[in-house]
């Protein structure tokens, strides 16, 4: 499972700066819970929600699919680092507010990810 080990552990480090990045303007806000109507605060929080929204799913396709197989199809790359950079994308892209290139190319991505997973694991559930 070199793939989804590969893709959580990249995922997991994402998590974690993502993390840190709210804790950052929490603390120059001095905000300890909610947004406090800090704009910028907003964003990194919802940044942070969305990639523990997407994220977990997108992993359970990858693994699935890769114990599904005897081998890692090369395609399982490409889902993998695919999501981590759809991820990095979005980030950024609600950091600079309202609709921006960097938002939506990491949202399409994500999307095209997880369809393009589900639809993976449903075919090879149908010819398992």
């Amino acid at each position: 499972m070199v793939v989804t080990l590969m893709t959580a552990g990249l995922c997991g480090l994402l998590y974690f700066w993502l993390s840190f990045r709210v804790v950052e303007v929490r603390r120059s806000a001095q905000v300890l819970i909610g947004d406090g109507g800090d704009e910028l605060l907003l964003s990194r929080i919802r940044a942070h929600a969305n990639f523990a929204e997407y994220v977990p799913i997108c992993l359970v396709l990858i693994a699935v699919i890769e114990l599904s197989d005897s081998v890692s199809p090369p395609g399982l790359y490409a889902a993998g680092i695919g999501l981590v950079v759809a991820r990095v994308a979005h980030a950024v892209g609600m950091e600079r507010g309202g609709a921006n290139r960097w938002r939506l190319a990491g949202t399409v991505a994500t999307w095209t990810t997880l369809v393009g997973l589900s639809f993976w694991a449903m075919v090879r559930a149908v010819t398992y």
